[in-house]
């Protein structure tokens, strides 16, 4: 089947949350994707915008085995390639450095494929998140995303009324307006940022906007999902029962 004014069917599973466009190529050329229920091997083929889409059993065991990791990454990691001399974050996903309490073990091949879903900056420490799966790599760092990142972020310098609304909505970066934020003092010494979006290094250049200096950064909750008590460079699975 194929419907040349159709949408590639890759990209319709990736929008709809079924898995991302790379793991979507690779079911289909192994048979495991099925169109109103006709199989599809051949890569490009599209179908109509309300096509009915499936996986195969085989597809959706694969899915059930991919993992994501939560894991609070110290200061002085990297969160993607290492660079500059720095190891990436996913160097620090070890069986000695699984936090207790886990039913999954760890296995090495959880560190198939295993990519950041989004970046901490190398001077930022906090929660960060590691996935096998397409499906929450979409869901946090997608085009679309709207999950919240939530931030405690020590400053100096003086910050006025002012300026803190323009820290909640009105400032742009690269000659594009930021998103509405939600900023407020969390304590006399620090600020809490809860943003939708995440440019390059964008709290720090934000607070340089308004004449303050970040001296630590700390992620504390993307979605729904908190770093809680989890001690600095240790990890673990996000549970079943959770979700961003």
């Amino acid at each position: 089947m194929n419907d040349p004014q159709g949408i590639r069917i890759s990209k319709l599973m990736a929008e709809r949350g079924l898995c991302s466009r790379r793991e979507a190529d690779a079911y289909i050329e192994r048979g495991l994707v099925f169109v109103n229920g006709e199989r599809v091997t051949q890569l490009g083929t599209r179908a109509a915008p309300d096509a009915v889409i499936t996986l195969g059993a085989a597809a959706q065991a694969s899915q059930a085995r991919q993992v994501t990791i939560l894991l609070h990454k110290p200061v002085g990691y990297v969160s993607g390639q290492a660079e500059d001399g720095h190891q990436p974050a996913v160097m620090l996903i070890s069986a000695q450095a699984q936090a207790p309490g886990d039913k999954l073990r760890f296995q090495m091949s959880h560190l198939k494929g295993l990519a950041p879903a989004g970046r901490l900056d190398i001077d930022s420490t906090g929660l960060l998140v590691l996935t096998q799966d397409g499906r929450v790599a979409r869901q946090l760092v997608g085009e679309n995303s709207t999950v919240e990142k939530e931030y405690l972020v020590r400053v100096e310098g003086n910050l006025s009324r002012e300026s803190l609304a323009l820290l909640n909505h009105g400032l742009e970066l690269d000659g594009k307006q930021l998103r509405p934020a939600k900023v407020s003092w969390a304590n006399p010494e620090q600020l809490r940022f809860v943003l939708r979006e995440g440019r390059k290094r964008q709290i720090r250049r934000m607070c340089e906007l308004v004449g303050l200096r970040v001296t630590g950064l700390k992620r504390v909750r993307i979605g729904r999902v908190r770093l809680g008590d989890l001690p600095v460079g240790q990890w673990r699975f996000l549970r079943e029962d959770e979700g961003f």
